[in-house]
């Protein structure tokens, strides 16, 4: 790989995570483009070149202020991409255009051969699977919390009459809102009583809760793993940052084993578990976000975490 060969940053235009990335790219003196694939037009062109005796992909891809050589991508890290709605458009149109977009400028970048990606989107969604994400857990002999994905309403009130506690988290997060407002799908109890007939629209995902006395956000990047031990007192620690307190842990050995042969089981570079701590001290493990946050951990905990990540980028893939 060429000395001047960019990481590609392909994230949304308010990234604060994808900024400390950069940062410490620049102080590495990694060159680095940053686009979103929402430019798409005056302020992102494409021109990619298949066939002939040439490699199999060749072009560039032109930013206001930089322009790329696809041969000689170094890495990419596709952080939060935005895909156009293409709003002034038509219904049918827009629904066209942005296919075209999806197709075209993103099946360009999985066409490239060389770059280490962080992470690949078919891998992402891959692993965004929370079905899956539990039997690869529970193979590895991580713990595991009793589980239920179900449409059946007698099964559900079964399952919830079984356990002490349980709670009901969604299969996987989607733009939601009411009345203009944008609402999140928390980790929320439920009790039998409660559950009838509506479950039988969609599956639903219920869960015995861990009686904890702890959560885990376990950062991956590469072969380096960054756990820190969240202390609330709340179900659901994303309900209230401000009652949250940080410090960095070691993980027993057999964990953070099977959470780096769980990234890999997925293809991935990096990824971010949660994890809960019951009162005998064993881990529990909850999901995995195969592109989860973390910057905000960074500073109260000192961990070097945006600096893994643009050693990694830079290193870019193995030869």
């Amino acid at each position: 790989m060429r000395e001047n060969s960019p990481v590609l940053v392909v994230t949304e235009a308010d990234d604060p995570t994808a900024d400390m990335v950069i940062t410490e790219l620049n102080r590495r003196g990694t060159p680095v483009v940053r686009f979103d694939p929402a430019d798409i037009g005056v302020d992102l062109t494409l021109s990619a070149r298949f066939g002939g005796r040439s490699a199999p992909v060749t072009g560039e891809l032109r930013t206001p202020s930089r322009a790329v050589d696809l041969t000689g991508v170094r890495s990419v890290y596709w952080r939060r991409p935005v895909w156009p709605a293409f709003d002034g458009l038509s219904r049918d149109d827009a629904r066209f255009a942005a296919a075209q977009v999806r197709y075209g400028l993103g099946g360009t970048l999985q066409a490239l051969s060389g770059p280490l990606w962080v992470n690949h989107p078919l891998r992402n969604a891959e692993a965004d699977y929370k079905p899956a994400q539990l039997a690869v857990a529970q193979r590895l002999g991580l713990a595991v919390p009793p589980t239920l994905v179900t449409n059946d309403p007698a099964a559900a009130r079964c399952f919830a009459a079984a356990h002490d506690q349980v709670i009901y988290k969604t299969l996987r997060w989607t733009p939601y809102r009411r009345d203009g407002v944008p609402l999140t799908g928390w980790a929320d109890p439920v009790t039998a009583a409660e559950i009838d007939e509506r479950v039988r629209v969609v599956p639903h995902l219920f869960q015995a809760v861990v009686d904890k006395v702890a959560d885990l956000r376990v950062l991956v990047v590469g072969r380096r793993v960054f756990a820190v031990r969240i202390e609330s007192g709340i179900l659901d620690w994303r309900r209230d940052y401000a009652a949250l307190s940080y410090r960095t842990v070691e993980l027993p050995g057999p964990v953070e084993r099977a959470l780096l042969a769980h990234v890999d089981h997925f293809g991935l570079a990096s990824g971010s578990f949660d994890l809960a701590v019951d009162r005998e001290g064993c881990p529990w493990w909850l999901e995995l976000n195969p592109n989860g946050q973390w910057g905000w951990l960074q500073e109260p905990t000192g961990l070097p975490m945006s600096a893994a990540f643009a050693a990694l980028l830079t290193q870019g893939a193995p030869s």
